[in-house]
């Protein structure tokens, strides 16, 4: 049975002992809450299903995730973003990140997420910072020695929030006329990466990191060794997109293009300002892209592999159909 011993006015141990397990020991505040977490873990010795709580009750959240920028977070993709978000996090959770993790419940990720809604963050931020704290708990769960901890976030899948429909703008009317015609009077490589952009569905990073050495000029394709998803893939070229190419000059650092992924937005939107196209993105060009391979007739397997959407989920929120070029094909 549990040894409990009162600690000062507003503290009492708890204390399990049994052969072939370490001693167990806790504080609470009342003896109720000790009595009660020792016949808690009796039983689990009992049944043989009893796990150390150990180190998480001796870990704070704020410890954790300071591990977990240290040993986690380097082997990321995106490893200065992920770093500044836990520096967020532990911000933003206050009062909650000092607490031990084992005590974090769904009712404190509810609470999180509240306060952040009520601080201004969007629903893809907070959904981004949901992600890293539930990855959190599942390292810590499964390599950390925590194996008694559960997770959280995972309790809370209905009150998360929700994120808003995608953007559904492509290129109407005489908007691409337009839209080249200001692009050459404005200069520079903006018009070429702009076609580029529309006959590739290539993301705006991808681009502006493309290289010489990547492309398969007579396989007619294009390698990108390092995409948003981790994954390289081979980009089929058109012969418009030939063309973008044929009238580039090389430059002597191998690069395909002389802008930077922040250059290439700045200028677009001097473009589309010039143009009088209002409420245009150049990421924007990448969902025109999708969706014109769909109108080509590519099957989604096909269209997936181009773009290198990872779900038919995310592939469905990058593609906009128009009613009126599906007209034809209805019979």
């Amino acid at each position: 049975m549990a040894t409990i011993q009162k600690r000062g006015d507003l503290q009492w141990r708890a204390r399990v002992r049994r052969r072939g397990y370490p001693v167990q020991t806790r504080t609470f505040t009342t003896k109720t809450k000790a009595e009660a977490w020792g016949r808690q873990v009796e039983g689990e010795m009992d049944r043989g299903v009893f796990v150390s709580r150990a180190e998480a009750e001796s870990t704070t959240l704020a410890e954790a995730l300071d591990r977990y920028v240290t040993e986690i977070i380097p082997h990321k993709k995106q490893a200065a973003r992920e770093a500044r978000r836990c520096t967020g996090l532990k911000e933003h959770l206050g009062g909650t990140s000092k607490r031990f993790i084992s005590t974090i419940q769904g009712k404190d990720v509810v609470a999180f997420i509240k306060s952040r809604a009520a601080g201004g963050a969007g629903p893809h931020t907070i959904r981004l910072d949901l992600a890293l704290l539930s990855h959190l708990f599942n390292v810590a769960r499964t390599a950390w020695g925590m194996e008694s901890l559960s997770n959280p976030v995972e309790l809370v899948r209905g009150q998360r929030p929700k994120l808003p429909s995608g953007r559904d703008r492509r290129l109407v009317g005489d908007e691409l006329p337009r839209l080249l015609a200001a692009a050459l009077a404005y200069g520079g490589e903006i018009s070429a990466l702009i076609t580029w952009a529309i006959e590739t569905a290539m993301r705006r990073g991808e681009i502006a990191a493309m290289r010489w050495d990547h492309l398969d000029r007579k396989a007619r394709v294009l390698l990108i060794p390092e995409t948003k998803t981790g994954t390289p893939r081979r980009v089929p070229l058109s012969t418009a997109a030939l063309g973008v190419l044929d009238s580039l000059p090389r430059r002597m650092d191998g690069r395909v293009w002389g802008m930077r992924p922040d250059s290439i937005s700045q200028a677009f939107e001097r473009v589309c300002k010039a143009a009088d196209i209002e409420g245009l993105t150049f990421h924007d060009l990448r969902h025109e892209a999708t969706s014109r391979l769909f109108e080509k007739g590519l099957g989604l397997m096909e269209v997936a592999s181009i773009t290198g959407h990872k779900t038919m989920q995310m592939l469905k929120r990058y593609t906009h159909l128009r009613a009126e070029d599906l007209v034809g094909r209805l019979g």
